[in-house]
């Protein structure tokens, strides 16, 4: 009876042991199927993951395939262009070939022909230098045949700079440009009150918007005309009163070469004579010879453009006066400045050396030199000195 109770007893707790024990078992085995899901997941991400890469790496090298193709096909396109370039050639020298020989055959014709041409090409050049003529004035009647003597007016600023009058104007003011890239215009009342000791201090203020680069800035009838610093060849014009830009324009093929070898802060030199306003700079194309150019100051364009025979070889600067360049050479030592090359654009003077036309002496170079019709002087810069040459004219034969 008893050993029949512990067996009533004992059935219970087992079955509760037994029914633990099977959701252990359940247990562990959905917490494997967990870790084999996750295990999968994470192969299945690892293998994307690649797959990916792979991907990126076949679209990198897909692209450099396509960009040599790119390539190869911009160079057949450069080849076929010359070829058909020179195709075009080839026939216009046929035709050309072709309308000589057929012309060949009436040989009065042909020479009538030429002879219109001549005469034609001799109207239009008659046509041009009256044109030029008729723009110049033509009203100079004078030549520059010395330098008479020279006055050191003060000595204020370093090596490079420039002063000047504004000969269009009736003021006597006086205009203090120091460096070759600054962005401040002294202006004094006079030349009595530049050269006071104090000047600095009487002197009105002008700064500009953007800074002007060398010396070759020119004052014309109240503008400020100045090569921009940091660009290849842009002329700004700004008005000095009302403190404002005016007008810009480009200068066609200027600023990659200095326009002086013993000055190479300018990169375009402007210049003032009797007939307004010129620009001088030099070229590779020339040989480094100076170009000149004559400027409409009102429209801020070109006129016309003459490649002088002078060189820039050894110069150290040059001024207009007259209708006719004159370029002051120099030793790289700095010695005793003397002009030249002669350049009359109407032709009254053939280019020409002239090793007669010395400054007076003096020991060193210029890093400007303008020249001022309403005077007939020159205003020039001279290792910080500010110097006026007084000059001797003849009449133009």
């Amino acid at each position: 009876m008893v050993a029949l109770q512990v067996h009533f007893l004992l059935v219970p707790s087992l079955m509760s042991i037994m029914g633990a024990a099977q959701y252990v078992v359940q247990d562990a085995a959905l917490l494997s199927y967990i870790d084999q899901r996750f295990l999968s997941l994470e192969r299945r991400l690892e293998k994307c993951s690649q797959d990916l890469l792979e991907y990126v790496d076949e679209f990198r090298e897909l692209s450099k395939a396509a960009l040599a193709h790119l390539a190869r096909l911009s160079t057949d396109k450069a080849e076929l262009q010359g070829e058909v370039e020179n195709l075009l050639a080839r026939v216009e020298r046929a035709q050309r070939d072709i309308d000589y020989f057929g012309s060949a055959t009436d040989s009065n014709a042909c020479v009538e022909v030429h002879e219109d041409l001549l005469e034609q090409q001799l109207l239009e050049e008659a046509e041009e230098k009256k044109r030029l003529k008729l723009m110049l004035n033509a009203s100079c009647d004078h030549m520059l045949a010395g330098i008479r003597s020279l006055k050191v007016v003060k000595k204020t600023g370093g090596k490079h700079g420039s002063w000047m009058k504004d000969p269009g104007k009736k003021h006597a003011k006086i205009y203090l440009l120091s460096g070759s890239v600054n962005n401040v215009v002294l202006e004094f009342a006079n030349i009595m009150a530049f050269m006071e000791n104090n000047q600095t201090l009487r002197a009105r203020r002008v700064p500009l918007p953007e800074p002007w680069e060398g010396t070759g800035h020119v004052i014309y009838q109240g503008f400020l005309f100045y090569h921009r610093h940091g660009s290849l060849n842009e002329i700004v014009k700004f008005h000095l009163q009302r403190r404002s830009v005016a007008g810009q324009m480009l200068l066609p093929g200027a600023g990659r070469i200095p326009t002086y070898q013993l000055s190479p802060q300018t990169k375009i030199d402007l210049a003032l004579d009797e007939q307004g306003l010129w620009a001088l700079h030099a070229e590779p194309e020339t040989g480094g010879n100076i170009v000149l150019t004559k400027i409409n100051p009102a429209a801020m364009a070109v006129e016309h453009s003459w490649d002088t025979p002078c060189s820039s070889r050894d110069a150290e600067a040059a001024f207009m006066a007259c209708n006719a360049l004159h370029v002051v050479y120099n030793s790289p030592s700095g010695g005793s400045s003397r002009i030249q090359c002669v350049y009359d654009v109407l032709g009254a003077l053939n280019a020409h050396t002239n090793p007669g036309l010395h400054f007076p002496k003096r020991h060193g170079g210029h890093s400007s030199v303008h020249y001022n019709p309403k005077e007939r002087q020159l205003f020039a810069w001279g290792d910080g000195s500010q110097i006026i040459y007084k000059l001797h004219t003849e009449q133009k034969v």
